[in-house]
């Protein structure tokens, strides 16, 4: 493709060295390199930016890369493919690629948010991607990734054999040795360009480890991280100091408690009782016993009870019996004396024979000369 009058050769001929071919759209490829931090905006007023392309570009390379990965480890279980894929895909890769193939160099921004790394080569990468997608389509990208990156600039085998989240291998530490682990943040502070910085420390148990410094939580917690599985490494004194304490605070959790709270209840403390309803309560009760006591003395069904209850006192059941047998004495004797006293108890004028009319008046009649 011959390029002797075009506007932006340059930038032509540096896309082709790093893409593999010559762009289509070349306001695509202008908006991808274009850092948030120029602040332009269109005739509408929006921003212009690659943010959006970054966004479409990181879509397409999960796909590109999660296709090339499925098809390079036959038979790998999901969990390997996924690790994997973010080992390709992640911030610091894509960095060090932009750094490597000039991406850097062509990127426009203000000047002042590149006096770090924030990501802006990673960034771009991902939107020149968008790019890619947008002019030439989803085959292109997929050529671009495997035949241009993959195959010439990373070794796939290597990525996928090798560790490098830290944080993740000193969790994984920790949990088998059965240690707590804590990231706290020292500070979050901005730096004189107005990026935000994050200073993290690792703990295990009580024993401070390393601390770690960076432009976001997972780069300063990920420094931390190499730094104290570096420390634990090459100084056996530190992990002395991590499982004594461990020991310390496994003992202190296994100790039993001195004061075993009461499980007794009263459920009449919460109660304000008034002195008056009180006075009251007893003066009733006092008038039902002595109620009680009238009705025992004039009551035979009382006394009955009253010789029960002593029935009850009794320690032994031969007092029981006796008193019982008693009882039942007395009330026989009573019971004689009622019927040989008594003539309201004479039976002797009910006959069960059926009498005549007759017989009725005659009866009458003689009852009545008897009385006179």
């Amino acid at each position: 493709m011959k390029l002797p009058f075009r506007k932006d050769k340059e930038l032509y001929l540096s896309l082709r060295q790093i893409i593999g071919f010559y762009p289509h759209d070349i306001s695509y490829y202008k908006l991808a390199l274009m850092h948030k931090s120029m602040y332009k905006r269109n005739a509408k007023g929006k921003p212009v930016n690659n943010e959006r392309l970054e966004f479409l570009g990181d879509a397409i390379l999960d796909a590109t890369v999660g296709d090339i990965v499925y098809r390079h480890f036959p038979g790998k279980r999901e969990g390997f493919l996924t690790n994997t894929r973010s080992k390709l895909v992640q911030r610091d890769t894509l960095n060090r690629l932009a750094q490597e193939m000039g991406i850097n160099q062509l990127i426009l921004s203000s000047g002042r948010s590149s006096s770090h790394n924030s990501y802006m080569g990673g960034n771009a990468f991902e939107a020149l991607v968008g790019a890619i997608y947008l002019d030439r389509g989803y085959d292109a990208c997929m050529e671009f990734m495997r035949n241009r990156i993959l195959a010439q600039m990373i070794n796939i085998d290597k990525v996928a054999y090798k560790e490098v989240n830290f944080k993740s291998k000193l969790i994984e530490w920790s949990q088998k040795n059965r240690v707590r682990i804590d990231f706290r943040v020292l500070s979050q502070e901005k730096d004189k360009t107005g990026s935000p910085v994050f200073k993290y420390q690792v703990v295990l148990e009580s024993v401070e480890g390393c601390c770690g410094q960076g432009y976001s939580k997972k780069e300063s917690q990920q420094l931390a991280s190499k730094l104290t599985l570096e420390k634990l490494r090459k100084e056996p004194q530190f992990i002395d100091q991590v499982f004594a304490a461990k020991t310390d605070r496994t003992k202190m959790e296994e100790e039993p408690v001195e004061n075993v709270p009461s499980t007794e209840q009263t459920a009449d403390d919460f109660i304000i009782l008034n002195p008056e309803v009180e006075a009251n309560a007893e003066a009733a009760v006092e008038a039902l016993n002595r109620g009680k006591r009238k009705r025992e003395r004039r009551s035979p069904m009382y006394r009955k009870d009253s010789v029960d209850a002593a029935g009850d006192k009794a320690e032994t059941d031969e007092e029981k019996s006796k008193v019982v047998e008693a009882k039942s004495q007395e009330d026989g004797a009573a019971a004689g004396k009622l019927d040989l006293e008594s003539k309201e108890f004479d039976l002797s004028h009910i006959s069960a024979r059926e009498q005549s009319r007759e017989d009725i008046i005659a009866a009458a009649e003689a009852a009545a000369f008897a009385e006179e």
